[in-house]
């Protein structure tokens, strides 16, 4: 039997309340079976609903009653057929008495198990609630409901409760049930492990069930070490971790289809060859492991190698307390880790408790150099931050967040509006219009609920992945299948969003003067210089389709200015700014020295003013006032004074401070080196 092997019986409500819902049930309870056939494929599911015309379930056949409620699929093994079961749910005509549902899915559970897999056999209830409950023959409805939680916690049950309300009109008489039926349901809570869960839209409905039974592993238990004589005893777990892509192991297609135990793997085998004689193989006892340096490769062998390895010592030692404010919630890195006292160790909670209360009430955060296990290749720093339990019976504890070393800091090479000249500053209106357009896009306006919470937001990317795989089980030659409607509501704009909020839009616009940005391209004959091999027949279209994806990395002779400014522009690096200034200077200097009687005067003209110009909007100024001095001191010496001369005739000036705050030029000074130049003649 599998380690984490669970026991789920599906309750859905598909009374007529339920209607309107039900194509998002569907998806979400398709999605839950696709993962587990991936994740989880010994795990077994029943589905049961209630509210139908019809009755079909083994209590009303022994007992009588549970009348409306039809099992759909008896507890088995996940398959593909259980999906098609729960993307074809029936649409009921009765009320549904979620109550007496709860009753037939712990049947189910009961007679199937018995008492194995205790503590993981689970109830997933979906229902709006909108229906009383019958009265019972004996006692109270609170009655009924502390009889079945105590019951769920002897057979070692778990209910999960999805309340689906929607944004609808309601009668003081149906609010008056749903508050009956959500104090009910509550009980569960606190009799017996239950979680219940409101939700107001299908959005949030296709987040809200738990498709994935995790069971949570600590990844360190030991000391946490507040100073060489104050240790604390602490396990930490993983709070939140990224649901990746499933790995995708390679299969073949080669075994007889006739042959029932064929495993269908592949099995690579690797060959290392001699370079000075190819067809000899070195044998592994040859091979020795060798690492880039440079245009060299270093040869380490594994005992060099053991012998620099970095080993620290298992630990969570504390490096010092600061006030939060000094720890960036943008710098957390990484999954989010969880650290609770050892359970059961009276004098470590206490311990965890008072010093997370205490770092509470003093605004304090707590950096951490932590180990987690012995003989770990990294070290991890991170920020610990207290977090304090309301509840009575949970105890304090504190979340831990992974903090960047230095050079895992990127830096954003967007220039503050504060650097650039008052001609380029926004104004009053301007940022007013901003401000109201940024408010406009708030997931969390004051006074409304938020859209797309996290919790109960799923992943587009990954529930688009389990819809096709589960397609293509069924029809390898399937398509992929265009993005589902409640997808489109996680990934684009709310269109009722934007349609209440269209004159803050257009304001927005009306004080923007936007202009479109024509893509800079490479010039077709440049790319076909580049071009070392091959036919150019019949592929001039391609090319001229293909100029505007072309990553310009160098200044051409024809169009050396729109190379510079599309170089300038990039943004998958930082280096690029200062690559292309410097592929600039080269050029114009080429263009100065090469010429003949000032014939490249005008281009060396063009390529200086872009070159002023970008460095102004990137906040070079130095770069440009130290070339353009050292420009003028290389044309003195190579008796090329004549450039200088043109360049004052066109009014070519150094950057001034009210061009950039970096300049040390003031608006006087920006003629210095010209006049000086008058005055040597």
């Amino acid at each position: 039997m599998a380690r984490n092997k669970e026991g789920l019986v599906l309750l859905i409500d598909v009374s007529p309340s339920m209607h309107s819902v039900l194509p998002e049930i569907q998806k979400v309870c398709s999605l839950l079976i696709q993962k587990k056939l991936v994740y989880s494929k010994y795990d077994e599911v029943g589905v049961a609903v209630f509210g139908t015309e019809d009755t079909k379930n083994d209590l009303t056949n022994e007992v009588g009653g549970y009348e409306h409620i039809t099992v759909l699929q008896p507890i088995k093994v996940v398959d593909g057929d259980l999906v098609d079961v729960v993307q074809q749910l029936p649409r009921g005509t009765a009320p549904g008495d979620f109550m007496d549902a709860i009753v037939v899915g712990m049947d189910l559970l009961i007679k199937k198990f018995q008492e194995t897999i205790k503590g993981k056999k689970r109830i997933c209830l979906i229902t709006n609630a909108m229906y009383p409950i019958k009265d019972p023959y004996e006692g109270t409805k609170e009655d009924q409901v502390s009889t079945l939680a105590e019951q769920m916690a002897v057979h070692g049950m778990k209910i999960d409760c999805i309340i689906y309300r929607g944004y609808q009109k309601r009668d003081p008489h149906e609010d008056n049930i749903i508050k009956e039926n959500d104090m009910l349901l509550s009980i569960f809570s606190t009799k017996t492990k239950a979680k219940a869960v409101h939700v107001e839209s299908s959005t949030s409905l296709l987040g809200a069930l738990r498709t994935r039974n995790v069971s949570p592993v600590t990844i360190y238990r030991g000391d946490l070490e507040i100073s060489s004589t104050f240790k604390i005893k602490v396990w930490v777990y993983k709070k939140t971790s990224e649901e990746k892509f499933p790995t995708l192991k390679k299969y073949s297609d080669k075994a007889p289809s006739t042959d029932k135990f064929a495993t269908h793997e592949i099995k690579l085998d690797y060959e290392y060859k001699s370079v000075q004689d190819p067809s000899k193989v070195v044998p592994p006892e040859q091979r020795i492991k060798g690492y880039r340096y440079g245009p060299q490769v270093i040869p380490i062998s594994s005992a060099e190698l053991e012998a620099v390895k970095f080993r620290p010592e298992k630990s969570v030692k504390l490096l010092g307390f600061t006030n939060a404010s000094n720890v960036m919630r943008h710098h957390y890195m990484k999954d989010v880790n969880i650290f609770i006292a050892d359970p059961g160790n009276k004098k470590a909670i206490i311990a965890v408790s008072a010093l997370a209360r205490a770092m509470k009430e003093m605004n304090k955060v707590a950096i951490l150099r932590c180990v987690w296990r012995q003989g770990q290749a990294n070290v991890v720093i991170g920020v610990l931050t207290p977090n304090v339990s309301d509840n009575d019976n949970i105890a304090d504890s504190f979340y831990f967040n992974v903090l960047p070393f230095a050079e895992d800091v990127r830096e954003f090479q967007f220039p503050s509006f504060d650097n650039l000249p008052a001609s380029l500053q926004p104004n009053a209106e301007q940022q007013e219009a901003a401000d109201r357009l940024v408010m406009m896009l708030d997931l969390a306006p004051a006074g409304k609920e938020e859209s797309l919470q996290p919790e109960f937001t799923p992943n587009p990317a990954l529930e688009r992945f389990y819809h096709h795989l589960e397609l293509k089980s069924k029809h390898p030659d399937a398509a992929v299948p265009p993005l589902d409607e409640s997808l489109k509501r996680i990934t684009e704009p709310d269109s009722e969003v934007i349609s209440k909020n269209k004159f803050v839009i257009d304001e927005f616009r009306r004080h923007f003067e936007l202009k479109p940005n024509p893509k800079l391209k490479k010039s077709t004959r440049r790319l076909l210089r580049d071009k070392t091999s091959g036919s150019y027949e019949n592929q001039s279209t391609d090319l001229i389709a293909s100029t505007s994806e072309v990553k310009t990395e160098t200044l051409g002779d024809l169009t050396p200015v729109s190379d510079f400014e599309a170089m300038i522009s990039r943004r998958d690096s930082p280096e690029w700014v200062s690559k292309a200034i410097f592929a600039m200077k080269i050029k114009i200097f080429d263009l100065v020295e090469n010429s003949y009687e000032g014939d490249n005067y005008p281009k060396a003209l063009e390529c200086l003013i872009a070159l002023r110009k970008g460095c102004v909007i990137e906040q070079e100024p130095k770069q440009f006032n130290n070339f353009l001095s050292h420009i003028y001191r290389f044309c003195k010496e190579k008796d090329l004074s004549s450039f200088c001369e043109f360049l004052a005739s066109k009014d070519v000036t150094l950057i001034t401070k009210t061009e950039a705050e970096d300049s040390e030029i003031e608006e006087r000074d920006a003629r210095s080196l010209f006049v000086k130049a008058d005055l040597n003649s």
